[in-house]
């Protein structure tokens, strides 16, 4: 939005909530803050000579408050009318090529770009309908702690959501309906992830799928397909999302979704015709950073300066305790593409910086490399601040960096770091 506003071209920005998007307000910012003050208190905890901070829930909470900006939008909004950008309030609705209702107003542009995102996928349970369930809005803007609560979904966002609860003292169940949480991702790091989180006091429950949902005295009960329920307080519903498509007139410029519900869009972010669409509506990588991405793609295709998007490299981070970290493909990925994989891993424990930074601490780092092409095409960790250090192999991804290269490059001591280093050495490449 920016690039294009700064280039002198004139932009209407079309909201129904609050500018800035999910991310924001509901997800991405405050998730993340929640989990702060836990993973800071826990990390003191493995620290000789430490003692274990006080915590307080209404101080955590008010921080929250200030980082969602008390989901009000004024101060971005103007920020955007700043930047050159006209902010229209209302549902937006394609009228056809080149334009947009908005209420009783037209817009008219060569080009629309539609970044309306995804809402919660709510699993078709019996009786949930009947309930008063949370999704990440509920929960990530609660004032209150629940007393116990089950969250449905053992991606991602139920990961971080169990612990995040589970350490600020509520109950905590987590429910996955794969034999292994992150199911998406190679099977090393659900089998890894999974003990720590049942250690610390969270029932967790995998291979098993939830039939009935029924209000009971004083919350919820959850029946599972072995026969079992759980009882809380809250059910949180994180099974995933659905591109928000309704409504948005997509068949009067020709605009196709696939079977997912995304948005179909080409290299350059186009869906049709001076139509283009970035962010989670696509239903490629719902990520934060690959909107970004994907909307400079197109700002600059637009401007004259046409740009491929590739999503070889793109990392994946569940900010959990220990937090895992991947980019690029899984190897069971791989070997749909024919790829012959070598792999390489370290157990951090081998590590110096791993006994420094504290007692406790366990972890391991793995990179996929194409034996024939002697290049990196995936890598997965876990351990302390793995999102950060994985950066190095997103580069190396990137750019198909040669093993020899990799292996000839010095990393610096102590760090977690040397880990890709040390994977790298041990591919039997």
């Amino acid at each position: 939005m920016r690039r294009l506003a700064g280039s002198g071209l004139r932009i209407a920005l079309v909201e129904r909530e609050l500018v800035g998007g999910e991310c924001a307000y509901w997800a991405c910012v405050p998730a993340k803050t929640l989990l702060r003050p836990p993973d800071a208190r826990f990390a003191a905890r493995r620290i000789q000579g430490l003692e274990d901070p006080r915590e307080s829930w209404p101080e955590v909470a008010r921080y929250r408050d200030t980082m969602i900006s008390n989901l009000d939008d004024t101060d971005k909004a103007a920020k955007m009318e700043e930047a050159g950008a006209e902010v229209v309030r209302g549902v937006g609705a394609i009228a056809g090529p080149g334009r947009v209702n908005v209420g009783e107003r037209t817009l008219e542009a060569d080009d629309i770009v539609i970044a309306t995102g995804t809402e919660t996928a709510v699993p078709p349970i019996d009786g949930i309908d009947e309930i008063e369930y949370w999704t990440n809005r509920e929960l990530y803007t609660m004032q209150t702690l629940p007393r116990d609560a089950i969250v449905l979904g053992g991606g991602p966002v139920g990961i971080e959501s169990a612990q995040m609860l589970r350490r600020h003292g509520s109950g905590s169940a987590l429910v996955e309906e794969a034999e292994r949480l992150l199911a998406r991702e190679d099977p090393a790091i659900g089998d890894e992830l999974a003990p720590r989180l049942s250690e610390e006091g969270i029932d967790v429950r995998t291979g098993v799928r939830a039939t009935r949902a029924r209000a009971v005295p004083g919350g919820v009960e959850l029946c599972l397909d072995d026969d079992t329920t759980l009882e809380a307080e809250r059910l949180i519903v994180a099974t995933g999302r659905k591109p928000c498509t309704d409504g948005l007139g997509l068949d009067l410029v020709g605009v196709r979704t696939s079977k997912d519900g995304g948005i179909e869009i080409d290299e350059q972010c186009r869906a049709a015709k001076g139509v283009w669409a970035v962010g989670d509506v696509t239903a490629l990588q719902p990520f934060t950073h690959v909107a970004h991405y994907q909307g400079e793609i197109v700002a600059d295709t637009i401007l004259g300066r046409p740009r491929r998007a590739d999503y070889r490299a793109i990392p994946r981070v569940v900010f959990s305790d220990p937090e895992v970290a991947a980019v690029g493909l899984t190897s069971q990925e791989a070997g749909e593409q024919g790829i012959e994989i070598a792999c390489g891993s370290v157990d951090l424990q081998t590590l110096a910086r791993t006994g420094m930074y504290g007692t406790g601490y366990r972890g391991s780092a793995t990179v996929l490399a194409d034996r024939n092409a002697r290049v990196l095409v995936g890598a997965y960790a876990i351990g302390p601040l793995a999102s950060e250090w994985i950066g190095a192999v997103v580069l190396a991804i990137k750019a198909r960096i040669p093993l020899d290269v990799l292996r000839d490059t010095t990393v610096q001591f102590p760090t977690f770091g040397e880990s890709l280093r040390y994977a790298v050495d041990a591919i039997d490449v």
